[in-house]
C-alpha cells in the first residue's frame, strides 16, 4: 500500500472536519473527522519521527484547530481553515515526510 503524507493526513482533518461540520450542520461529525484524522497523523508521526516530535506536531495540530477560531472572526472561516492547515502541513511534512523514512 501506497505510504499517504502525514501532511495530507493532517490537512486532509483540518480541512475536512470543519466542511463536515459545515455541511452536515452537525459540529460532532466535524469533531470525529478532525480526532480520527488526528490520531491517525500522531499515530503516524510517532512512527517516523518518534514521540517528542509525534508530541510537538499533535500540539500543533490541537492549537490550528483552536486558532483557526479567532482567525475565521479576521479573515473568514475558509481562509483560516486552509491557513492553519497549510501551517500545520508544513511543519508536518518538515518533521516527519521530509526524510522519507
Amino acid at each position: 500500500m501506497a505510504r499517504i503524507p502525514t501532511a495530507a493526513v493532517a490537512a486532509t482533518g483540518l480541512v475536512g472536519g470543519y466542511g463536515v461540520a459545515r455541511w452536515t450542520k452537525k459540529r460532532q461529525l466535524g469533531g470525529a473527522v478532525l480526532a480520527v484524522a488526528g490520531a491517525v497523523a500522531a499515530q503516524q508521526w510517532r512512527q517516523r519521527a518518534g514521540g517528542k516530535a509525534a508530541g510537538a506536531l499533535t500540539a500543533a495540530y490541537v492549537a490550528a484547530f483552536a486558532g483557526s477560531h479567532p482567525l475565521a472572526k479576521k479573515v473568514g472561516a475558509w481562509p483560516a481553515v486552509f491557513g492553519v492547515a497549510g501551517a500545520v502541513a508544513a511543519a508536518s511534512w518538515a518533521v516527519a515526510d521530509r526524510r522519507g523514512s
